[in-house]
């Protein structure tokens, strides 16, 4: 019997899939840090710095309420933003992957 590579460790291999991962990859790994930092900075803030973050900006509406809401912004715009990068960058590219697998199937 003779044992042969399964076909998705061969496209795992592949150049074609190297370049959809770092596709990936440089997209994700740069917002999620950013993101996070973004975050951490707001419950840094939040501990540590409560004068300013109760800093009135109009009515009862205050910095912390503010950063606060900016957070659901951005990681609203954040998910948006990476939908438009894989529905004309990733998508595509797994698709052709797909296509090629399955019609060697």
């Amino acid at each position: 019997m003779q044992h042969t590579r399964p076909p998705y460790a061969e496209v795992q291999t592949s150049a074609e899939f190297g370049e959809l991962r770092t596709a990936q990859r440089s997209f994700a790994f740069p917002l999620t840090i950013a993101f996070v930092s973004w975050y951490l900075l707001y419950v840094l803030l939040s501990n540590y710095a409560g004068g300013f973050m109760d800093t009135k900006v109009a009515g009862n509406i205050n910095v912390a309420l503010v950063f606060g809401l900016a957070q659901f912004l951005t990681t609203f715009l954040i998910a948006w933003w990476y939908s438009r990068h894989a529905a004309a960058e990733l998508d595509p590219r797994a698709a052709a992957i797909k296509s090629r697998l399955e019609g060697d199937a």
